[in-house]
Order: structure tokens, then sequence, then C-alpha cells
């Protein structure tokens, strides 16, 4: 018994041990969370009361003790009662860090302030987040020194300032964050040295210090980065030769280190570079030939050595872009067509800057014509239409041929070779003997009559004479006679993306992978239009219907006949254009045209990918104000597909949160290409091979 009784007793008190240290427990998680919610009304409270329409939720009532719990609060996300990740980009919080009390969160993992207004300097006190993996305070106006403190957040893994007005150097304790996979400083006021102990940094997989004052040479330490995939230190001031130890990063896709004041050869042992796709080594002062290596490089498709002091022969090479005479007036040989040769015809080399604008004149004698052509009569009208107007942008081509052979592959433009419709004309298929098959768009008068449609026929031939990229359709050559005013595109037949998801068959044939590469297509191409065209082009017609797809399923925008090359002396003001459910608030109701035009209609595109139809009625509900933070994934996804993968979903998500964020009804707060396709490539940086995307 008196055993018995011993062994009741030792229960209990274990029983009693348990229940204290419970309790205890709950008090210290209680009393971490509430100096986490302090600290966090705290830094509330210093910040501008205008602009924290976003942080309501963030309230402390006496009379309700669950108030000060900030685990229910928007933006936050909690394991174990205690803060874990902070995510509030896009939020329209103005004020600075100052008041942001680092020390209280022990616990915090992820850090995310991009796209608001913060201000002032990165406080050194920061290096109290000790267990942070990702700092996102790109897109903000933060100035001052990046302070030496940062080195100190050893598991940090990414760290994005960019889009600020950082100034000084580059700490060399950088190179102690040896855990760091991606580091974007890009488009601040950063001077001096690269930093050497950058080499330290041997899980590095994207780099990108673009657009900063940085001088001198470029550390051979980089070299050590063997898996860096993604490099660019353009528009900087960095001299002296490419390091030949850069040919040590096998994996590299992308290097650009265009705008410098780089001198000496192109390493010959760039053939080492398998992977790369884009190259950019352009405005800098780079002398002697072009390493004959570029024809081992199997994957390489775009390349710009523009305006260095290179001479000699050009490798041939079929890639989609290759720029290289511009200002290299000593290289000959032929690129796609396209030949120069010392001493061969150099009034050639004369001309050719002039071919886009002799084109332009080619469509404006065809308004001529249909003036021409109503003083003379009937009789006129029927010997002009006939005119070998056709000019074409291929020389192997000749433009009389191709106009006879469209107007007898279509049967003078029968609506049996129909294909669809396009703003302001129809699209017909046509055979063609000496090209294959083309797509023809035929211009019709609209409401606004002759002058109407002539003005959106020269407004698409001037946006599509300057385009090159992958993602948008070809142009090949273009007619504007008596009666007929036409352009010929590559024909892709996949059709439009809008017929693919109307149907139940070919949309199960857009599986995830697909859906998911369109999305990232049409980026790719919105941020070649608004960011390397100069001046840059408003599509301003982003709708399904005018992305088309090839037999791969790859995007390619159409339909430039609303397209608007911005000037930035005007005032971009113009009539409505553009498909009911895509257009942007401020062009809807305000008919002002900025690229944030785009931005917003690429999130409606997004949505519908990933829905299978027009988001409709659901934008409202995804633009509330907890809509990022409650938004659940498979409400979303089109249910004629089966469920995704977890690593399919989590790309879905982030292609939905960018989405949300480019429908913002404030196109200030919406963020640009640039930003929509770096967000996605730092986001996939596990997927091999990597995207390629939209070139800084």
């Amino acid at each position: 018994m008196a055993k018995s009784s011993m062994d009741k007793s030792f229960s209990l008190v274990l029983v009693f041990a348990f229940f204290v240290l419970l309790h205890h427990s709950l008090c210290l998680a209680s009393s971490k969370s509430n100096e986490e919610a302090e600290a966090l009304l705290k830094w509330k409270a210093s910040l501008q009361f205008k602009n924290q329409s976003r942080l309501t939720s963030w309230t402390y009532s006496p009379n309700d003790a669950t108030s000060l719990e900030p685990c229910t609060w928007l933006g936050i996300s909690c394991e174990d009662g205690s803060v874990f990740e902070i995510f509030l980009q896009f939020s329209g919080i103005v004020g600075t860090l100052h008041e942001f009390s680092f020390s209280s969160f022990h616990n915090l993992t992820y850090l995310n302030l991009h796209s608001n207004q913060l201000y002032g300097p990165i406080t050194p006190q920061i290096s109290n987040l000790t267990k942070l993996i990702s700092l996102d305070l790109s897109n903000n106006q933060l100035s001052g020194n990046i302070p030496a403190e940062i080195g100190q957040l050893t598991h940090l893994e990414v760290l994005q300032l960019g889009y600020n007005r950082l100034n000084g150097s580059i700490t060399q304790e950088i190179g102690k964050l040896k855990s760091l996979k991606e580091l974007s400083l890009y488009n601040n006021n950063l001077e001096g040295p690269i930093p050497t102990s950058l080499g330290n940094l041997s899980n590095m997989t994207y780099l990108d210090l673009s657009n900063n004052s940085l001088n001198g040479s470029i550390p051979k330490e980089i070299g050590n980065l063997i898996n860096l995939y993604y490099l660019s230190l353009r528009n900087n001031q960095l001299s002296q030769e490419i390091p030949i130890t850069l040919m040590n990063l096998h994996g590299l896709f992308q290097l650009d280190l265009s705008n410098n004041l780089l001198i000496g050869h192109i390493p010959s042992s760039i053939s080492d570079l398998e992977h790369l796709q884009n190259l950019n080594l352009s405005h800098n002062r780079l002398s002697g030939g072009i390493p004959e290596g570029f024809n081992d490089l199997p994957m390489l498709s775009w390349i710009d050595l523009s305006y260095n002091n290179l001479q000699g022969r050009i490798p041939y090479r079929k890639v989609y872009q290759y720029e290289a005479f511009q200002g290299n007036k000593r290289l000959c040989g032929n690129i796609q067509g396209i030949k120069r040769c010392k001493n061969k015809i150099p009034i050639i080399a004369i001309l050719f800057p002039l071919f886009g604008a002799l084109l332009l004149v080619f469509a404006i004698t065809g308004i001529f014509f249909i003036t021409r052509k109503r003083e003379k009569g009937p009789q006129a009208e029927e010997s002009s239409a006939y005119d070998k107007c056709l000019s074409w942008i291929s020389s192997a081509f000749d433009g009389r041929i191709m106009y006879e052979e469209i107007i007898k592959a279509t049967n003078d433009f029968d609506a049996t070779y129909r294909i669809g419709r396009g703003g302001f004309g129809i699209v017909y298929k046509a055979e063609l003997p000496s090209a294959g098959i083309v797509a023809v768009k035929k211009f019709h008068s609209s409401g606004d009559g002759e002058h109407a449609f002539q003005k959106e026929f020269l407004n698409e031939i001037k946006a599509l004479l300057e385009i090159k990229h992958r993602n948008i359709v070809k142009l090949h050559g273009f007619c504007s006679n008596a009666l007929h005013s036409f352009l010929v595109y590559e024909y892709l037949e996949g059709g439009s993306l809008a017929s693919h998801l109307r149907r139940e068959e070919t949309a199960k044939e857009l599986d995830w992978s697909k859906r998911l590469n369109i999305v990232k297509g049409v980026a790719r191409a919105l941020c070649y239009l608004h960011h390397d065209c100069l001046p840059p082009i408003v599509h301003r017609d982003i709708s399904s219907s005018n992305v088309l797809l090839d037999s791969k399923f790859e995007a390619h925008v159409s339909d430039f006949g609303t397209a608007k090359l911005l000037k930035t002396d005007s005032s971009n003001w113009s009539k409505i254009a553009g498909t009911y459910g895509y257009i942007a608030p401020e062009l809807a109701y305000m008919m002002k045209v900025t690229e944030k035009c785009d931005v917003y209609s690429f999130g409606v595109l997004s949505v519908e990918v990933i829905k299978g139809e027009h988001p409709g009625d659901i934008i409202e509900s995804l633009l509330s104000i907890r809509a990022e933070e409650n938004m659940v994934v498979k409400d979303v996804l089109d249910k004629r597909l089966p469920p995704p993968s977890l690593a399919v979903k989590y790309e879905i998500k982030v292609i939905l949160e960018l989405a949300i964020q480019c429908m913002h009804s404030n196109p200030k707060h919406r963020p640009t290409m640039h930003m929509v396709c770096q967000q996605l490539l730092a986001r996939f940086v596990f997927q091999d091979p990597p995207p390629q995307l939209c070139l800084d």
C-alpha cells in the first residue's frame, strides 16, 4: 500500500510539474507575442497616418486581451505564437525604419517591405534579426550606406535592396553571408569597387549590381561563384579587361557587362559557358575580333556587341538577335542575311539604318494612291489596285511576287481563308509558293473612316519594324495600295490563347507547366517593349485574343494596331483603346496612357491563364484588403486540369500575388514589368534550366 501511495504521489508530482512547465511555456510565448505586438504598434505609430489603410487590423483594445495577438494581423504570420514572417509589399507605407524594433523579433525569418515609400537609412540594428533568411527592401526610397552589420545575418539567403537611393561603397562584410544565394543592389547610387569578398559566396546563383556608379575592375574572385546563372554589372564605370575567371561560371545563362569602360579582347574561352543564352557586352571599349567560340555555344540566342572597337569577320551564327555592326566600323561578315564587309559596297552600310524609314515612306505612298484613285474614278481604281506595293523585310523575297501570291492564295481575301479577327482587321491564312504559310492581316475602315485605319496601319508598322523578340510575333512585310492595306506575319499554328481556353479539349492541352510558361513569355515581351525599346512601346490591348501560341505553346504577343510609342515630352492622352475587361481604370476613365496600363492588363491575363477563363467579378475579391493573405490557390485554379504538384502550386501562388499587385487601382502602386520579371526570376531560382526572362 505504501509503495502504491508513493507511486500515485510521484505521478501527481510529475503531472503538476508538466502543467507548471506548460504554463511557463505559454506565459513565455504570450510574453514574446506581446513584445512583438507592441513593437509593431510602435512602428505603425511612427508612420504617416494617411498611408495606414492596410494596417487597420493592427489594433489593441484594453477590453480585449486577444487584440494584442499579432498573428491575426494583416501581413503577419506566426509559428509557435511568435512572428515568423512579415509580408507588407505594395502596402503604401510611408515612413522610416528608425522605430522598427528589430531586437523584438527573435524568430523573424522573412521580411518583405518592397514597393513602399520607406525613406532614410537602413539602421545597423537590423543585425538583431539573427534568424533572417530573406530580406526584401527593394523599390523604396532608402538612402545612406549599406550597414556593415548586415554581414552578421549569417542565415540570409536572399538580399534585395534594388531601386533605392543607397550610396557609398558596397561593404566587404557582405562576403560573410555564406548562405547568400541572391544579391540584388541594382538602381542605386553605389560607388567604389566591387568587393572581392563576394568571391566567398559560393552558393550565389543571382547577382545584379547594375545601374550604379561602381568603378575599378571586375574582381577575378567572382569566378569562384560556380553556381551563378545570372550576372548583371551593366551601367557602371567598370574598367580594365574582362577577367578570364568569369569563364569558370559554366552554369551562367545571362551575362550583361554593357555600358561600362571595359577594354581588351573578348576572352576566347567564352565557349566554356555552355549554358549561356543572353550575352550583352555593348557600349564598352573592347577591341580585337569576335571569338569563333561563339559557334560552340549551343544555347546562345541573343548577342549584343555593338558600340565597341571590334574588328575583323563576324563568325556566322544564326541566332534570334545579333547586334554587332552598330558602333563597330571595322567589322564585316554575315548575320542572318545582313551582309557587310570592307571595300564591298559601303553605301549599304549607310542605307541600312534608313531602311525602316524607307519602309514607312512606302506605306505613306499608299495613302497617296488612295487620294489619287478618288480623283480619277473607278477605272483608275482598278488599274492602281494591283500596283505591286508589297515591301518585304527579308531581301530574299521579291515584293511584287509576294503580292501576287497573297492575292491568289486567299482568292482575293475570300472568307474561306479567314482564321481570326484582330483590332481593325481580319486575319487570313495564306500558303505561298515562295514563303510557305503566313498570316495576312487585312485592315478595314473603322468608324472613323480612312484616315483612322491608315493611322492604325502605320502605328503597327512603326512598332513592329523595330521589334526583335522571341515572344513577339514577327512581321515579314506590308502593303498599302488603292484597294488593300495589309500586314504579313509569321503564321503561328497554335492560334490564340483565348481559343484554347474556351474549349475544354484544347484547354486540357495547356497543362500547368505550359500555362506558367505562357505567363512568363508575355512578361518577357512586355518587359522588352517597356524597357528595351526607345522610346518605350505601350501595347494598350493585351488580352488572351492577342496572345498567339506556336506549336510548342510558346506565347507570342500580337496586334500592335493600337500600340502607342511613348515620348517623354508628351502628355500621352489618347482616345480609349483596348479590350473590355482588360483595360486599366485610368485608361477607361481618364484615357491616360502609360506602361502601367499594360501592367494592369497583364495582371488580368495572368489570372485568366490560371483560372481558365476571364476572372470577371472575382477581380474585386482578389483585390480586397486581405486577398493576398487569405487567398486560397485552389479556388482560383482551372478545374479542368488535375491539381498541380506542390512545387507548381508555389509558382502559381507567386504569379497570382504578382497579378494582384499588377491590378492595383492606383497605377503608382503597380510594379513595372521589369520588376515583375525580376520577381519571377528570383522566385523560381530552383528551376532547371532557369527561365530566360527580359533583359535588364
